[in-house]
């Protein structure tokens, strides 16, 4: 059994995470300094812990805190933290921005739920089918990054990350250069952005006239198509039609330099604002 702090606890993520630890047979000590946060544990049946008497009794201190908030709340708790426990942070922001405070004998590691596969056609029940986050019935893999400690550090700590995201199926072992690489750029970055402009077009569609259900319906089944085509779910191409479209679409829609968004100095602006500073320090 180990012994998990979970800090912000009666949150938004710090419920969904304790709700899956409740589960399991390690012992959660909920930290939660808000009234609302403590209402939300109380209809849980847990109890707020102060941080001062959780944090040095944990083997794992999880931090499910907001990311620009992730920089004071380490500082306060790492100091009290026991040797040879482990710091978990849930997005590779303030880490990667060199914002988290730890100690040479504490291992520190940051994770992230890459969240259900929109190909992951073998769930069967509705609440499955329409976990879109992941955490409750959905299965999900996960991404984790090793910043110091050791394998057996990385091996405790991937047993937690896989018991409070579950259910589990593949945990990714990266860095959190990687990490930072796939959220903001890949996911936030390029592909929300990619996503709300084709929301955008289908309100322009339905502006000019097309039913908006039509309109939706249309769109939705042909992402699904597009995406297996794209990412090699079918063996079928596109149309030649579909080709021409593309090849004629792409100088209209994106800057040739696109790919600048993986360049370092925009990942680091980008991360600056995320965790609400001027510059990194990693």
């Amino acid at each position: 059994m180990t012994t998990i702090a979970l800090i912000g606890a009666g949150g938004k993520m710090g419920t969904r995470l304790g709700d899956n630890l409740a589960k399991t047979d390690h012992e959660v000590l909920h930290v939660e300094p808000g009234e609302a946060g403590r209402a939300r544990l109380a209809e849980r049946g847990a109890t707020a812990v102060p941080a001062d008497e959780a944090v040095p009794r944990a083997d794992v201190v999880v931090l499910a805190v907001p990311d620009n908030a992730i920089g004071q709340v380490s500082a306060d708790l790492v100091p009290q933290m026991k040797t040879g426990a482990t710091l978990i942070v849930l997005d590779a922001a303030a880490p990667y921005a060199g914002q988290v405070a730890t100690r040479e004998d504490i291992s520190f590691v940051a994770t992230h739920p890459c969240h259900p596969s929109v190909f992951n056609r073998a769930e069967t029940t509705p609440e499955a089918q329409k976990d879109y986050f992941g955490g409750v019935a959905g299965r999900q893999d996960v991404v984790i990054a090793l910043i110091a400690g050791t394998d057996a550090d990385y091996e405790r700590a991937e047993q937690v990350i896989r018991a409070f995201f579950a259910p589990v199926v593949d945990a990714h072992r990266i860095t959190v250069e990687h990490m930072a690489l796939l959220e903001p750029v890949l996911a936030e970055t390029t592909a929300a952005t990619c996503i709300t402009i084709i929301r955008e077009a289908m309100d322009e569609a339905v502006r000019r006239g097309v039913p908006a259900d039509a309109a939706r319906a249309f769109i939705l089944g042909h992402v699904g198509i597009e995406l297996a085509i794209i990412f090699g779910e079918i063996d079928s191409p596109f149309s030649d039609g579909a080709l021409k479209a593309i090849a004629a679409a792409r100088s209209i829609l994106f800057k040739d330099d696109w790919k600048r968004v993986f360049d370092p100095d925009v990942i680091d602006a980008s991360i600056a604002e995320i965790v609400g500073t001027q510059s990194l320090t990693h």
